[in-house]
């Protein structure tokens, strides 16, 4: 996995180990309900359980994850560069959005949908060949909200299954083009 620029993080506010380390049950601090692994950097979908729960997760997962890759490739040092970047879902329209957004992330690797996040311009050349790439891609909760087993005990989807019905249905029509003529959705970009 190449370093790094940056850890986006996306807060909602409203028991399976993850790692083959970890030997005993833990209690959860926070809710994942959608995640992407980019090259240079991840997205993650997040609410707390606890007070501090957030924080919390972060500092684990990131020094956890460094520790992990520094032993594995025998070097040192930071991973990613810069804080990382939350983002508090306040609007309706955001938070009908953000799993798009997650999920479509891994578009930054298909060619001729690299500016998919012009919405209103639509700019994913083969809809079809996108959701290909999306089901081919392991590495985010895709594929888990999709049906597929990929990483379902890390992932809590009731939130986003009783918001959106199917939310891979909902990012099959947003791809279409026919939802979202709303222009606050229009207008969110969230580089």
């Amino acid at each position: 996995m190449p370093l790094g620029h940056a850890v986006v993080l996306y807060v909602y506010s409203s028991r399976d180990p993850v790692s083959p380390y970890m030997k005993r049950e833990r209690e959860r601090i926070v809710d994942i309900h959608g995640w992407v692994l980019m090259n240079n950097h991840y997205h993650l979908l997040l609410s707390e359980r606890a007070e501090g729960g957030i924080t919390s997760f972060l500092r684990k997962l990131n020094v956890g994850y460094a520790k992990y890759f520094n032993e594995k490739l025998k070097r040192s040092g930071a991973l990613f560069q810069g804080r990382t970047k939350k983002i508090l879902i306040e609007r309706d329209a955001h938070f009908l959005y953000i799993l798009h957004y997650i999920h479509l992330n891994p578009l930054d690797y298909l060619q001729g949908s690299e500016n998919w996040r012009v919405r209103n311009e639509m700019r994913v050349s083969n809809i079809a060949e996108a959701l290909t790439h999306l089901e081919s891609y392991r590495w985010g909760s895709y594929l888990d909200y999709a049906g597929r087993h990929n990483f379902p005990s890390i992932l809590t989807k009731t939130l986003f299954q009783e918001a959106l019905g199917d939310p891979i249905a909902a990012l099959h029509d947003y791809l279409k083009g026919t939802v979202g003529s709303d222009e606050t959705l229009n207008k969110l970009h969230l580089e």
